[in-house]
């Protein structure tokens, strides 16, 4: 309803900081953002999304390069999205006790956005995912993103350890960039800006000479 949301505890600031990083270098950077309350970054377009379908759509379309002269060389999904979303929403907030008040919210899959643009991706571009992993019993942090490495079929994959919320809605960050291959950098930690710079350096040096 308009009050109540299904959601998670990412703060979006990471993506804030790659986007920012990016055009201090120069960059031409489209901004995909959703629920972020912060200023957008200087020389930077942003493209402000409330769901899971418009950003899927704002991804594909921005990928694509719909209405520019040639498709995005890079693209970056850092977007903690929904595995599930609301299959009705609500025009008017749900009362408790009301007639109407549900006893079950029924739950519908939502596309798999990297995915999609991964399998739709022009010749040339590098597409880049996140993956906020645990350890468990079948493996730790790596061997499970080295697992989603493969599934999604991505260039890179950026790794946050996110054990015990050890990185929600703080300054710092710390990630492993996997590349198709399954290495791995060393760990960039430290301000998310600084982070962020390590992460373009793992995407420049995966791109095509020239």
């Amino acid at each position: 309803d308009p009050v109540r949301f299904l959601g998670n505890r990412s703060s979006g600031m990471q993506g804030w900081a790659l986007a920012r990083v990016a055009a201090a270098r120069g960059a031409e950077v489209v901004l995909v953002a959703a629920n972020v309350e912060a200023p957008a970054p200087f020389g930077v377009r942003v493209v402000p999304v409330e769901s899971a379908e418009e950003l899927r759509a704002a991804m594909h379309a921005e990928s694509a390069g719909d209405g520019a002269d040639r498709p995005a060389d890079v693209v970056v999904m850092a977007a903690a999205v929904a595995d599930f979303r609301p299959g009705t929403v609500a025009t008017s907030k749900l009362k408790k006790g009301s007639a109407g008040e549900p006893t079950a919210v029924e739950l519908v899959r939502n596309a798999d956005v990297l995915v999609e643009l991964v399998e739709r991706r022009p010749a040339g571009q590098l597409v880049v995912g996140f993956a906020a992993e645990t350890g468990d019993a079948e493996g730790d942090v790596l061997t499970h993103a080295r697992a989603k490495l493969v599934r999604k079929g991505v260039d890179l994959l950026v790794v946050n350890d996110v054990s015990a919320g050890r990185v929600f809605g703080r300054a710092d960050n710390e990630v492993t960039v996997l590349a198709a291959d399954g290495s791995a950098t060393p760990l960039l930690s430290g301000r998310k800006d600084a982070v962020a710079a390590g992460i373009w350096d793992a995407v420049a040096a995966a791109l095509p000479a020239g």
